[in-house]
């Protein structure tokens, strides 16, 4: 059957907001650790910053989703572009912890906006063209391919200009110099990616064209967003699928807390200097987003193989543990097998984690409707930030070597073993009673197509 040109464009239009929103955030992955130690920073602050982040979002994820049910995907998504814009300057600029600290909770509070009205835009959109059964996996994979990229060209940017600024006539010393030490080279990616969300803010303002929703004031709002997060919550209580997407994205945000926290430091040990150590760092982290985007590319291909997107879910999350437990592994030692290793570990977390994203996507909008897809969506963030940001602070107070590197391994292994019982499928789309609201689904539902 042809695809309606309304459906192609919608899923051109994701994919295009993924890719204004996540190349930013790559500018700042290779950078920012780095940069926060040049400040004086230990890896305990480090992680507190990091802890500020994921606690924000957590805060707020459930509130910031009921809006865009209530208010519309477009408008948060502009909100959320304006408060990373922010963010990406107190932390380029910022010398303080006090400053560091703030930076990231804005970053967090944008992450919270940002969490479901994309991805909740592009589904409606679909759904509203081709009906409550269409095909979403080959969009979602699209867009978390996009975000992949997205990450992996700007992590390798943001490696690559403060290293750049070094050569020649050392133009970052002289910008360093001139701003009194104000703006180092390893600030110039993070102040390029507040400029990049000016793009991203006016594109979503432009493009994601929705139905306008009723007229509504702030009562309206107020009274609104505590029903349909009350409503998103009585889902994960309720579903058994959607409760293992919820504890699997909380396994995901410990397997991350992990890497990303960990990696830059081990990265400038190899190299043993700051600017070396983001190179090494920033061509790593693109490689990873690349194994990502390739596992995300493969994940409707991977569901139909594996007999479902249960099993799938199951095999994806299971590499990526194996991976992290690699990383352990190879922790305490040194040599070329031994980076290799490491290295090899480190593309299997992201392959594993971005195979089963989308998929986890697919099970979950196919158990909501549209009138709670954005706040399931950031119940689903909520678990990630909040178990990452535990996880963080964990990792920075336990001794170095493989103990951090395991205990993001076992926590990604017990989520994939909760796919090791098949639930059943969720069928291919909302029955016609379920603008109602979130229902309880079957215990024994059908599997999808």
């Amino acid at each position: 059957m042809t695809e309606p040109p309304d459906t192609r464009i919608a899923r051109r239009r994701y994919v295009m907001v993924c890719v204004l929103f996540w190349f930013p955030l790559g500018l700042t992955i290779a950078p920012s650790v780095l940069l926060f130690t040049e400040r004086g920073m230990s890896l305990v602050a480090i992680a507190g910053f990091v802890a500020a982040h994921s606690l924000t979002a957590a805060v707020l994820e459930l509130p910031t989703g009921g809006l865009s049910d209530v208010l519309g995907r477009r408008l948060v998504l502009a909100a959320a572009g304006l408060l990373n814009l922010a963010a990406f300057v107190f932390q380029g600029l910022g010398t303080a912890p006090w400053a560091l600290t703030l930076g990231m909770a804005l970053m967090g509070a944008g992450r919270a906006l940002s969490s479901g009205p994309a991805e909740a835009w592009y589904v409606d959109t679909v759904q509203a063209h081709s009906g409550p059964g269409a095909e979403l996996r080959t969009g979602l994979a699209r867009g978390n391919s996009a975000i992949s990229a997205a990450l992996a060209a700007g992590t390798l940017l943001g490696g690559a200009v403060p290293w750049a600024l070094g050569l020649g006539p050392d133009a970052g010393a002289r910008l360093s110099e001139a701003t009194s030490g104000l703006v180092p080279p390893l600030s110039v990616p993070l102040l390029l990616a507040a400029a990049v969300e000016v793009a991203f803010v006016l594109y979503v303002l432009a493009a994601l064209r929705e139905p306008p929703r009723p007229p509504t004031t702030l009562r309206g709002v107020l009274a609104g967003v505590p029903a349909t997060v009350a409503d998103g919550l009585r889902l994960g209580g309720r579903d058994a699928l959607v409760r293992r997407v919820l504890l699997s994205a909380g396994a995901t945000g410990s397997a991350l807390a992990a890497v990303e926290l960990l990696t830059p430091g081990r990265a400038a040990a190899l190299t043993g200097a700051s600017e070396s150590g983001a190179v090494v760092f920033a061509a790593l982290a693109c490689a990873g987003f690349v194994c990502s985007a390739v596992g995300s590319h493969a994940a409707p291909l991977l569901a139909r193989l594996a007999g479902g997107g249960e099993r799938a879910v199951l095999v994806s999350l299971g590499a990526g543990a194996s991976g992290l437990l690699l990383l352990g592994a190879t922790a305490a030692s040194t040599g070329t097998a031994t980076t290799v290793l490491a290295a090899t570990g480190y593309g299997l977390v992201y392959l594993g984690l971005g195979a089963a994203q989308p998929i986890e996507s697919d099970l979950l909008h196919r158990r909501v409707t549209r009138s709670g897809r954005a706040t399931a969506l950031s119940v689903q963030s909520l678990a990630l930030q909040l178990v990452g940001a535990v996880t963080g602070l964990v990792v920075g107070v336990l001794p170095p070597g493989p103990p951090p590197w395991l205990l993001g391994g076992a926590v990604l292994l017990a989520g994939a073993l909760l796919w090791l019982r098949r639930g059943g499928e969720p069928p291919a789309g909302p029955s016609p009673d379920a603008a109602a609201g979130p229902r309880e689904a079957p215990r024994d539902g059908a599997r999808a197509p």
